[in-house]
């Protein structure tokens, strides 16, 4: 079993980051093993900023969004004398092992460290669940919700003004986070970059729509499938209809994590610790049908995740 392992959460944070790291810590205090925390992602691990953590270090973190260890960009940690003086820093503290949280930026970097011979174990955390492998990633429940909530608050004033509003949620290359929000909100549209949407055919059935009595629609827009702004100009233009955009932004990221993101998290933290410790790596933990699921390292960073056709299908019969 190893002595001494680490800890880091990098790329964008999201909501249940905590939760998964209070379970590394946690797990591995309970089996008598050394635990280091890593601030601020790559760039601590080449600044060496490390603290050893306790079971005390990760009280009062299970509810809180974010994550306690902070994240950040290094574009250091790309070159190989980056990597080279983070893999020197782990080794002079002891380390033996890291578990890496967040997204497929953040695993394709320990798949990096991997081959210098360091352990790695990541647990995806992204609120895009774009990590090929999974069905879950760790804060994008919490997101949805918050998605949800949004369009629940901007019906009642598109209703009140019979407006269309134009929601624009985050997703560059996934449209996972508007596809569910968009059909657990009652949306009538919903842009995602995996599908391509005909606007006139859009414009014109909105039109019809509001001609037969609608008081409201509600377009979730996927950042990655055109800009809100833009699109909401092109279809105040075509439909003479009023027309408002609501870009949701980081507010995403943030809140406290659902029971789901907390339990889930939870799950896979103590998965990580126990496999690492037990001399496991180059692999990461998921979900797949309801349980937690290995997947090697490298077919998670190298793959690329598809939204589900079901999803697409249902939001099309839904409308």
């Amino acid at each position: 079993m190893l002595k001494s392992i680490s800890l880091l959460t990098s790329g964008g944070d999201s909501p249940g980051m905590n939760a998964a790291a209070r379970a590394v810590v946690r797990t591995a205090v309970y089996e008598g093993v050394k635990v280091w925390g890593i601030n601020n992602g790559y760039k601590g691990m080449i600044e060496d900023d490390m603290r050893e953590l306790n079971g005390r270090s990760v009280s009062d973190l299970i509810q809180r969004g974010g994550t306690f260890l902070g994240t950040a960009r290094s574009e250091e940690f790309k070159t190989e004398a980056g990597r080279k003086t983070a893999l020197k820093n782990l080794k002079t503290h002891g380390i033996e092992g890291v578990v890496i949280i967040g997204g497929d930026g953040s695993l394709t970097g320990g798949a990096l460290l991997e081959k210098m011979g360091m352990p790695i174990v990541g647990l995806p955390g992204t609120i895009d669940n774009d990590v090929w492998g999974t069905d879950y990633t760790i804060g994008a429940d919490t997101a949805a919700n918050t998605i949800v909530d949004a369009i629940n608050k901007l019906r009642d004033t598109a209703s009140a003004h019979r407006r269309i509003i134009l929601i624009e949620v985050m997703g560059r290359k996934s449209g996972w986070l508007a596809m569910t929000a968009g059909i657990a909100g009652g949306a009538e549209y919903i842009l995602v970059p995996e599908v391509k949407m005909d606007l006139d055919d859009m414009c014109c059935e909105l039109r019809e729509s509001y001609e037969r009595g609608k008081r409201y629609s509600i377009i979730v827009v996927a950042e990655g499938a055109g800009s809100a702004a833009g699109i909401g100009k092109i279809v105040a233009a075509r439909t003479g209809i009023e027309t408002r955009v609501s870009v949701l932004g980081h507010i995403q990221r943030g809140g406290s994590p659902t029971v789901e993101d907390r339990m889930k998290a939870s799950m896979l933290g103590e998965k990580a610790a126990l496999a690492l410790m037990n001399g496991v790596s180059n692999v990461v933990f998921g979900f797949d049908a309801g349980k937690v699921v290995e997947i090697n390292l490298a077919d998670a960073v190298h793959n690329q995740k598809t939204l589900d056709p079901e999803l697409v299908r249902l939001a099309r019969v839904l409308v």
